[in-house]
């Protein structure tokens, strides 16, 4: 009887968590995520991501921190994180802003004090309930490019503006922006017509 009761009234304590957390969720908007996070989740979600990280806290990067490797990872960041990121890492881009909660700015302390080890499994596998998918598919190639992302990010405070340069040439685009910018180049070199290169079909992820 005593396991029962206890048993109760953990279930109806659950019950009415979840009904107080639908309750304030209705009160802020619903399911919106046009609203900032409030402070009570952004903690409860930082703790909940250090312990989700903690089996690979310690795990150590394998990859030298060399410029060319760091410039490996800038051209891959550009390719397949900008999008959401920023070249610079500051999130502040149009489906950064739109995201819940919205990317972070890895720039600052909340990200790098994290260890190469929960940046590399950040981006390896993701976060559930965010926008952060998981790159990774556990391949040999797949996770060189995550520590090649993870030394990447720690270079962002220090990124300069010619590499910010170099990232946007690598930045993917839709046919309109290809087309614009052959019409630029075209301009520039004086040729006739602005259709003289058509804009690549695909964009492939590797």
């Amino acid at each position: 009887m005593r396991a029962l009761a206890i048993v109760s009234t953990a279930a109806l304590a659950l019950v009415l968590i979840i009904g107080a957390g639908l309750a304030w969720m209705a009160m802020r908007g619903g399911i919106s995520a046009r609203m900032d996070p409030s402070k009570i989740e952004v903690q409860l979600a930082g703790r909940a991501r250090l312990f989700g990280l903690r089996e690979f806290r310690d795990k150590k990067n394998p990859v030298p921190s060399t410029p060319a490797l760091i410039a490996e990872g800038r051209s891959h960041f550009a390719d397949h994180c900008a999008s959401c990121h920023a070249n610079d890492g500051s999130g502040d881009t149009q489906m950064g802003r739109r995201l819940y909660p919205r990317a972070p700015d890895m720039r600052l302390p909340a990200t790098q004090t994290l260890t190469d080890g929960e940046l590399f499994a950040i981006i390896e596998n993701g976060i559930r309930l965010t926008g952060m998918p998981a790159w990774g598919d556990q391949s040999a190639e797949s996770q060189r490019s995550s520590w090649y992302l993870v030394d990447f990010i720690r270079h962002l405070p220090e990124l300069t503006a010619a590499e910010t340069l170099q990232m946007e040439q690598l930045n993917p685009r839709g046919p309109d922006e290809w087309r614009e910018q052959q019409d630029e180049n075209d301009f520039i070199h004086g040729a006739a017509g602005s259709s003289a290169t058509n804009p690549p079909t695909t964009h492939v992820h590797q």
